[in-house]
């Protein structure tokens, strides 16, 4: 039997297109979800609230329960809690795709740049708690830019494919004009892999993200 990968996702409702962590297409390989109530994105992102951690323990466990060999989340803010989490639970979890940082920086050999859904909320604990802080990191934002605000941080119906890919395409482009010492791009956010192409093809730079980060963990799943 192939593993099973589980998704604790944000009590939050929102278009998810194809690439986007919460799309079961997205993966070539059987993804269970699950939402995790009350954790919205003021909590998570905003707050960075420690009431939500017994919930994603008990959801872990549940999932454990049903068979899943290891579990992620659909919002990379949730490295906050990274190690609170895993100490409490027997499968695999990875919080968020910023666990790639360190690993990225030994592949590439230089700072990476970090495109998160809200600069402002993404501080320096973020990085420590997934070890990179010692990381030269750079990072750019997307809550300026309208189309991604509506559709994912506002939570609305309006979702304009094309707008938020060149909305993503010019702020990795600015972080690199701003910043040309940078190697590769980590995306924070876990629904900004469907523009991950659009990226690379602009910047030529490699990219990672929550999708690229879980392929690589079901591959070592036994």
């Amino acid at each position: 039997m192939y593993p099973k990968i589980g998704v604790l996702m944000l009590d939050i409702d929102i278009t998810r297109p194809h690439g986007d962590i919460g799309n079961p297409g997205t993966f070539p390989f059987l993804v269970q979800y699950k939402k995790i109530k009350g954790a919205s994105i003021q909590r998570v992102v905003h707050d960075g609230d420690p009431r939500l951690i017994d919930p994603f323990i008990k959801g872990i466990k549940e999932m454990q329960g049903q068979g899943v060999k290891a579990v992620t989340t659909s919002c990379g803010f949730l490295s906050l809690f990274q190690k609170e989490i895993s100490l409490q639970v027997e499968i695999p979890f990875y919080s968020s795709s910023l666990m790639q940082i360190p690993l990225v920086h030994s592949i590439v050999g230089g700072p990476i740049g970090v495109l998160t859904a809200t600069k402002s909320s993404l501080t320096r604990k973020h990085f420590e708690a997934v070890c990179a802080a010692h990381i030269p990191v750079f990072v750019e934002g997307m809550e300026a830019m309208p189309a991604f605000r509506n559709a994912i941080l506002e939570e609305s119906s309006k979702y304009n494919s094309q707008t938020i890919e060149r909305e993503m395409v010019m702020q990795a482009l600015t972080l690199k004009q701003n910043h040309p010492e940078i190697k590769a791009y980590v995306f924070e956010c876990t629904n900004m892999p469907p523009y991950r192409e659009s990226v690379k093809k602009a910047t030529g730079l490699p990219v990672f993200d929550i999708v690229t980060l879980t392929k690589y963990v079901y591959e070592s799943l036994p």
